[in-house]
């Protein structure tokens, strides 16, 4: 049997569309399409159901898949490895969301990149969860952290933390609202405070008020910037609250550059998900990195 066949039939199968396929392998969607079939003819069975959107597996097309895909993956491995062990510094390609990825997994990272005889390279990017999932999946990067866990078997996410959420603002706020006033009387008495956000849709308020206040904010964002480091000066400097992670505003809390506003007795939690490509954990570098993080997680929290 034709390896260039199985290994298209394990990315269609991964990746639920001949579509998709085509893209990560860099073939046209016909030439998928027509290996799909050579390789039914071959086997005389249907290995997929055509549907509107993509295909299912036969029962067939699973079975062969669950025997055929650790094999190829190993063989994929010993090519992007190389046959020589002296070989060139493996490099890593990491996608994420800027900021947890800067104050969080670089820095674990950072401290593999230089072990003798055991370390990368490494190269990271920036991106929402879809860019990043996206990115993953068509094959640019090779661990991917976001807060949406992918759906289909062409990508495996394994949960990596959880972030909590605190409601913050400048002293001179707190001190005009009057300690304890939103605890007492809810959302309604921040109506008047203005609002820095990510983004025009108010993500992280939206979310925050949803669960703590079971409302909307009525207040649309004063200050949006696309960043939320970038938001945390804007509130240490006045311009209004936020809601923001408490890893990224701790050292702020106790300098009193910030304070919370309101201390819910459940905060809002956000959970990141480290995502790979399923089969690239028999990569070693790859699969380091995955438990690296995974290990350095447990501190965060």
């Amino acid at each position: 049997m034709d390896l260039a066949l199985l290994r298209t039939f394990v990315t269609v199968h991964r990746a639920g569309s001949f579509t998709r396929a085509a893209a990560l392998l860099g073939l046209s969607q016909p030439a998928v399409t027509s290996q799909i079939r050579t390789l039914e003819r071959q086997l005389g069975r249907p290995l997929f159901l055509r549907q509107a959107r993509g295909v299912t597996p036969t029962t067939i097309g699973d079975e062969l898949a669950h025997k055929a895909a650790p094999h190829l993956d190993a063989l994929v491995e010993i090519t992007e490895a190389g046959l020589d062990d002296e070989s060139s510094l493996r490099t890593l390609h990491l996608a994420g969301p800027p900021e947890f990825t800067a104050e969080r997994a670089l820095p674990a990272l950072t401290e593999l990149t230089g072990e003798d005889g055991q370390g990368f390279a490494l190269r990271a990017s920036f991106g929402n969860a879809e860019e990043v999932l996206e990115g993953l999946a068509a094959g640019h990067h090779d661990l991917a952290i976001c807060t949406a866990r992918p759906r289909g078997s062409l990508l495996t996410a394994t949960a990596l933390c959880d972030e909590e959420h605190v409601l913050v603002a400048a002293p001179r706020w707190a001190e005009q609202l009057g300690s304890g006033k939103p605890r007492r009387k809810g959302a309604r008495v921040l109506e008047n405070v203005p609002v820095v956000e990510v983004h025009e849709s108010l993500p992280f308020v939206s979310r925050y008020w949803a669960s703590v206040f079971d409302s909307l904010p009525a207040a649309p964002g004063t200050v949006i910037v696309p960043d939320l480091r970038a938001v945390l000066a804007c509130v240490v400097a006045g311009a209004g609250l936020a809601v923001l992670p408490r890893y990224l505003c701790a050292s702020a809390m106790a300098h009193g550059e910030v304070v919370a506003l309101h201390e819910p007795a459940v905060p809002p939690l956000r959970t990141y998900f480290l995502v790979v490509r399923t089969g690239t954990l028999a990569m070693p570098h790859i699969a380091r990195a995955h438990d690296w993080l995974l290990r350095a997680a447990g501190n965060w929290c």
